[in-house]
Formats: structure tokens, C-alpha cells, sequence
């Protein structure tokens, strides 16, 4: 099936699911949140990858519908806390949880958002069962610690790239590498395989928060976001990282001078784009792009599924890389 096959199939699941949820409708102010951020977009990758894993594997994607939920509840999750700590006002062009209600509600219905990830798994039987909850168990404690690694660079001046790749693969990545080995497993692929798809989507993950960080600063403008977020919160960002690297004193002098004040305005985000440019930090960006994606690419030709499926596998990574926003 197509990417777009796999996003109205998982739609249709959520819609199912919750028109069915009948006994989560009340305290409204704890479960209305949780239908608002479900249902206010998203591009539903990570269900899709889960999806997709699946079928490829030769499944029958419908068994991985429960665990694409939870995969995409417990992002939902994350996003919810994250907006609270980054006091971000906007989440996919609406108000986020905590603005639309209050920080409370939002930190509580997160948790039961959360609680509900879990639940989803459950459907699943026996040693399967096990296995997707310590998968899911690691890939949630790996989040978290990804998530403090992020607010930790935030007030030092010291952070090494090594740092950053690190606090995205555990962030960002490990969630898209475990969306990718549910289905895997699911399909009950080979042990090899299930490596091999893990190690894909790690990469894959690696890369696509690198060109997040770089479309931040230089994508195409869109609704729902504005560019120089990550400066305007002191992000230290590859961009950030790989500039103050090359940067001649003054210039890192500078970089650090923006990055100590919570000044929210164009200026700042245009005198730091500046440094960003001057140092050609776009050619240094889609590189290091690349070098990832071409990372997790090799780990789809060792796959054992047909030459078809490891194609579809690319064309949905490749997809994922040249997108504008």
C-alpha cells in the first residue's frame, strides 16, 4: 500500500477507537485535552512506520493497528509535556494543551495519555506482549533521558556534537526505531531482521531530527510554525553546535551573548541566522543529513523481504529527507 494507504487506515483505527472510548469522557478536563491532541494533526508518521513494518514483513498490517496507537498516544504524550517545559504557544497551527487549558490539566491528562499508551499493547498475548512492553518500556525511559539531556545543554556552554547526536537519538530517534521494530515483531521477522529495522529507523531517526533542526532556520515558512524557534528558545541545536566550532572568538563571544538572553524577537533571530550563514552552516547541515540517512539506507539492502518492499522502505525515507517544513 501507499504512505498515504497506511495514514487513512490509521485514522479510520483512531476514529474507531475513539468513538468507542465512551467510558474515558469524563472529568472533561482530563480526557478532553487527550481528543484535541489526537485530533489535531499531525503527519502520523510514526503509526505509519509501524504499519508499514508490518505488511512489509508480510503481516497483516491490521495486528499492528493497537500497537501504531500506542506508539502514537505516547508521542502525543511527550508532546504535550514538551510544550508545557518549552511554554510553546502553538502545536500544529492550534493552541497548545497547556494554553488552551492550563499547565495542570495539561501535565495531568499527559499522564493519563501516557497510562493509555500502555493500555493499547494489551491485545497482545503471551511472550509477544512482553516483548513489545520492554521495547516499549526502554524506548519511554530512553525518551526521558533524551528530554533532560535537552534541558541540561540548555544552560551549558560546552556541548559537543557527540552530545547532541547522542540526546536526539534518545529524544527523537529511539521513538521511530521502535515504531519500526513493533511492526517487525508483530510480523514475528527474524531476529537479523528485527536488528536490521531497528538500526533503520535509528538512523533514519538521527537524520530526520537534523533536518528538523535545519528546516527550523530555513524551511519554507508554514502556518503552523514559525522559523527561528530553536533560537528563540537557546536551542544549541547542530546549527548552533557546528557554527560556534568554526566561529572566530567574537563571533562565539556573540552566539553565547544571544544564547544567555530570553529575548524573543526577529532581531535574534536574525543576527544569529547571520553567524549561521556566515559560516556556511547549511552545507555543513545537509551533510551531516546525509551521512545519517545514508546510514540507515544500508541497513534496508541486508532486509529479507523482497526488492519491492526494501524500495518502499526508501522511497518513504527519502520522502521523509526532502521535505520543505
Amino acid at each position: 500500500m501507499t504512505t498515504e494507504n497506511y495514514r487513512l487506515l490509521f485514522l479510520d483505527f483512531l476514529s474507531e477507537k475513539t468513538k468507542e472510548s465512551n467510558k474515558y469522557t469524563e472529568p472533561k478536563n482530563l480526557y478532553d485535552p487527550i481528543h484535541y491532541i489526537l485530533q489535531i494533526g499531525g503527519k502520523r508518521i510514526r503509526p505509519i512506520l509501524t504499519l508499514m513494518s508490518c505488511d512489509l514483513f508480510g503481516a497483516n498490517y491490521k495486528d499492528a493497528l493497537d500497537a501504531a496507537l500506542a506508539i502514537e498516544m505516547f508521542h502525543n504524550f511527550t508532546l504535550i509535556h514538551d510544550d508545557i517545559m518549552d511554554q510553546a504557544s502553538i502545536r500544529r497551527g492550534e493552541e497548545t494543551v497547556h494554553k488552551k487549558w492550563n499547565k495542570n490539566i495539561g501535565i495531568l491528562s499527559g499522564d493519563a495519555l501516557m497510562i493509555l499508551s500502555y493500555q493499547m499493547l494489551e491485545p497482545y498475548n503471551g511472550k509477544l506482549y512482553r516483548t513489545l512492553q520492554s521495547l516499549f518500556n526502554r524506548t519511554a525511559l530512553q525518551i526521558c533521558e533524551g528530554q533532560q539531556y535537552d534541558i541540561d545543554f540548555e544552560s551549558r556552554d560546552d556541548v559537543s556534537i557527540e552530545e547532541y547526536i547522542k540526546m536526539i537519538s534518545h529524544k527523537t530517534a529511539v521513538l521511530l526505531a521502535c515504531s519500526l521494530q513493533m511492526g517487525a515483531l508483530i510480523a514475528n521477522a527474524s531476529e537479523e531482521d528485527v536488528r536490521r529495522i531497528y538500526d533503520f529507523g535509528l538512523n533514519l531517526g538521527i537524520a530526520f531530527q537534523l533536518q528538523d533542526d535545519y528546516l527550523d532556520t530555513f524551511g519554507a515558512v508554514d502556518f503552523g510554525k514559525k522559523l527561528g524557534g530553536d533560537i528563540l528558545e537557546n536551542k544549541k541545536t547542530f546549527l548552533y553546535l557546528r557554527t560556534f566550532e568554526l566561529a572566530s572568538r567574537s563571533d562565539q563571544i556573540e552566539l553565547l551573548k544571544m544564547y544567555s538572553t530570553t529575548e524573543r524577537s526577529e532581531e535574534k533571530i536574525q543576527r544569529v541566522t547571520s553567524l549561521f550563514n556566515k559560516y556556511q552552516i547549511t552545507d555543513f547541515s545537509l551533510k551531516e543529513i546525509e551521512k545519517y540517512a545514508s546510514k540507515a539506507y544500508k541497513n534496508i539492502d541486508a532486509l529479507r523481504m523482497s526488492d519491492h518492499n526494501k524500495k518502499k522502505l526508501l522511497e518513504f525515507g527519502q520522502r521523509l529527507m526532502y521535505r520543505k517544513v
